[in-house]
């Protein structure tokens, strides 16, 4: 099952097979879980050789780089199985005055079925942590890989077909159409990471079925450089994640809003720290084996428009600039002098150029941000503390690193991943995930009478009515504590009558 698909029927007949599959996943215990998400993992590194071979084939990316995606995903399924018993368990919730001897408790239940509609800038990460979500969660999972990925699609069905039967995990490999013909079934949940415009087809084809969603898509991430930053820091970092993956991450910062007071300073660092990190020996960031490649030649000539249309209207090149189609290489590039009228100022870049734009006053910055969409992260390199909490207070992102960049994602299965609005719905990573995947059912057991039980039935008495207008008429505030101690109560009085 893990090829292209054509027929409508098949995919069909694949849904009805998990549909049934989800049933029985949803019984499994946590420790059944765990050992098929173990069972995955293995795979997974098993097939590190492969995995490499395809990362370098795709964007000529450096070993180290992809071993760097295989320490998440490896991270993410230990984290996820050695805790994945207490997230099963029943969470009891405190009891109130109005349900006294009643048991409150939240069960986690998986949502059923899941499709995942994955990119191509890192196949491995993106497709194996939210698929071990969605394991732990007990439910079935489709997920259909970035075409643009091809090799690592590849390599992404044969681990998982060597490990897990296609009613319960299945890699549908193939293009648009594949991914057309998955949004006509009815999934429960469904996960996409890419851009935007793939983003409103999926949530147009979620609402046919009232599919909830989680989406991550990227956006223009600023990265505030206030003038008590420590610039050398700030450019060594802010080089690193312009240029990580040729720019082509969805967190990496797009724009450097920078104080006029350290403006050519900054360009200075930022350009030596390219320089330091991408071309130490002087023979052509060309010949780096740390800078990756563009992923095609209608993403190189899209950024290639970018940058043409912004030298064009006035933006001066500070850095790099080199750009050859035939080896589908952008070296990485410094731009200042940016205007709005640019379109490298509102189209999210997805390449190695970052565009600095000199702000006097902070809220001149507010303002730049607060003219685009809510990025899906955001940056703010400073050292005073004012300053930070400034621009915290009054910007909005899916996460902030503070002196830092890029390092949010992968790092932390504590930390919740994802974006706001225009740049993402829903959190992902360790719980996160598994809830994102789960119905979070509320139960409530009515176990002992407290009182009279059918005082709350009509005809209402009169010491009913005279309860409810009392409650309304002041603040309820009785302590928790006290509210268990009745409950007890109420409890052992009951048991001692024999009920």
């Amino acid at each position: 099952m893990n090829a292209v698909l054509k027929e409508a029927n098949i995919y069909g007949e694949l849904f009805d097979r998990q549909k049934i599959k989800s049933h029985e996943l949803a019984l499994t215990t946590a420790a059944q879980r765990a050992d098929k998400i173990r069972a995955l993992l293995k795979a997974i590194m098993d097939a590190r050789p492969a995995i490499l071979e395809a990362g370098y084939k795709e964007l000529r990316l450096n070993p180290t780089d992809l071993d760097a995606q295989l320490l998440m995903v490896k991270g993410e399924a230990e984290f996820i199985a050695r805790h994945l018993e207490s997230w099963m368990a029943d969470q009891p919730i405190q009891g109130t005055l109005m349900t006294l001897g009643k048991k409150s408790y939240v069960r986690y239940e998986p949502k059923g079925m899941v499709l995942h509609v994955s990119t191509w800038n890192a196949p491995i990460a993106e497709a194996f942590v939210l698929a071990f979500g969605a394991m732990a969660a007990g439910c079935t999972f489709v997920l259909k890989p970035s075409e643009l990925a091809p090799h690592s699609a590849q390599v992404i069905a044969d681990i998982v077909e060597k490990v897990l039967k296609d009613d319960e995990f299945v890699v549908l490999n193939g293009g648009a159409e594949v991914s057309a013909e998955l949004l006509k079934l009815p999934f429960n949940h469904i996960f996409y990471v890419g851009g935007h415009g793939v983003g409103r087809i999926i949530m147009r084809a979620a609402a046919e079925h009232f599919a909830t969603v989680t989406l991550e898509m990227g956006g223009k991430n600023p990265v505030i450089v206030d003038q008590t930053a420590d610039i050398a820091e700030a450019g060594r970092k802010i080089a690193w994640g312009r240029v990580a993956n040729a720019g082509q991450v969805c967190l990496a910062p797009d724009y450097a809003l920078v104080h006029d007071s350290v403006v050519k300073e900054f360009i200075s660092e930022l350009g030596k720290s390219m320089t330091s990190m991408y071309n130490p020996d002087g023979k052509g960031y060309n010949k780096s084996a740390d800078v990756p490649r563009i992923v095609n030649i209608r993403h190189f000539e899209r950024i290639k428009a970018l940058f043409d249309d912004a030298v064009a209207k006035g933006a001066k090149l500070e850095h790099g600039g080199e750009f050859d189609a035939a080896d589908l290489f952008i070296s990485p590039t410094i731009l200042s002098g940016v205007t709005e009228d640019m379109r490298i100022m509102t189209e999210e870049i997805f390449g190695p150029i970052i565009c600095i734009v000199p702000f006097s006053q902070r809220e001149q910055a507010i303002t730049t941000i607060r003219r685009r969409p809510k990025p899906l992260g955001s940056y703010i390199f400073a050292k005073d503390r004012a300053a930070i909490d400034f621009f915290l207070a009054r910007t909005t992102s899916g996460s902030t690193v503070v002196n830092h960049n890029l390092v949010q994602s992968g790092t932390n299965a504590h930390f919740p991943f994802g974006g706001v609005n225009a740049s993402g719905i829903g959190r992902i990573g360790g719980r996160y995930t598994f809830l994102e995947c789960s119905n979070t059912r509320g139960v409530v057991e009515d176990q002992y009478p407290a009182g009279d039980p059918n005082i709350m039935f009509p005809p209402y008495s009169e010491k009913y009515k005279g309860m409810i207008a009392q409650m309304l008429g002041k603040e309820i505030k009785v302590p928790n504590g006290v509210i268990n101690l009745i409950n007890g109560i109420i409890k052992i009085t009951a048991k001692l009558k024999g009920k």
